[in-house]
């Protein structure tokens, strides 16, 4: 389960050291360290994980045996992608081991990515394993990538390794193993202390089209 810890006035939200998929106590713990974060005034956001996986996204085991509560958990999900995508704070996704679907979303709802250059993969596999986008997924990726991007990353399913994701402007940077936290911390060190309220305003407008499709819940 997630973990909070503070590197100066910088949060680092450890997303944990399984497969650190969202399930929903995943998300309700997710959530109430993103309340500690804004009422705390932390200058900047990092989030990682301890594992070799820095997320695999969505509980397919717990949404298989709910069915009947997927529309709720779908909404869930997309409230964590908002939340992250306004928060009133420089992010950045240290994503040192795999990030799949929407482990892979949420990183991209980060102001930044940085990954591991020699190991782990990017993916959305929602082509291979017959899961379409939701329109608020979709309108995540595509306002954070070009088309060409897109078509390469959403079509395919293809696992794209730090190299190949830098190429793509998926992810900012790579780094060594034992240097992507630090390299995350230094990308947004520099960047906080802006007013909390401004940020959120400034987000929300950037990402307006986004927000409408991840709350619209289609």
């Amino acid at each position: 389960m997630p973990t909070l810890r503070h590197h100066d006035s910088i949060a680092v939200l450890d997303l944990g050291d399984g497969e650190n998929r969202f399930s929903p106590d995943f998300l309700d713990e997710m959530n109430t360290h993103l309340d500690a974060i804004i009422a705390q005034g932390a200058s900047a956001l990092v989030t990682t994980a301890t594992g070799k996986i820095y997320s695999n996204g969505l509980d397919l085991d717990w949404l298989t045996a709910n069915g009947d509560r997927a529309a709720e958990y779908v909404a869930a999900v997309h409230t964590l992608f908002a939340r992250v995508l306004t928060l009133p704070m420089p992010t950045v996704a240290a994503i040192g081991g795999h990030a799949f679907g929407a482990g892979a979303m949420v990183a991209m709802a980060h102001d930044y990515r940085v990954m591991r250059a020699d190991r782990g993969y990017f993916c959305f596999p929602e082509a291979d394993i017959r899961i379409p986008f939701t329109n608020g997924m979709a309108a995540l990726i595509q306002a954070k990538t070009t088309p060409k991007t897109a078509v390469a990353a959403m079509t395919t399913a293809r696992r794209f390794g730090g190299p190949d994701a830098l190429a793509l402007d998926l992810v900012d940077a790579t780094a060594a193993e034992d240097e992507v936290l630090d390299t995350a911390l230094a990308v947004v060190a520099p960047l906080g202390g802006k007013d909390q309220t401004t940020m959120t305003a400034i987000k929300s407008v950037m990402f307006a089209g986004v927000l409408d499709a991840l709350r619209n819940r289609d």
